[in-house]
């Protein structure tokens, strides 16, 4: 079994670029807003979703693992 991942957006600090739907389609979308969110929260690890993260001009995106919360992204510095 994979590792399960929780998937977070800062709506303060996102600008609504939409690089992060364009990237992972099916896992994220934007609202009326223009703002983005993850199509589910709790979803199977994703290469596509942890590009879309690392693509994120602003830095909104972050991933931590269900269940223990270990950061996935962004790195810890």
């Amino acid at each position: 079994m994979g590792d399960r991942w929780h998937v977070e957006v800062d709506r303060s600090v996102c600008i609504g670029s939409g690089m992060c739907v364009i990237t992972a389609p099916g896992g994220f979308a934007l609202d009326s807003a223009r703002q983005s969110h993850p199509a589910d929260p709790e979803t199977d690890a994703n290469e596509k979703v942890l590009e879309a993260a690392e693509g994120c001009p602003v830095e909104a995106i972050t991933i931590t693992l269900s269940g223990s919360g270990e950061v996935v992204f962004p790195p810890e510095e």
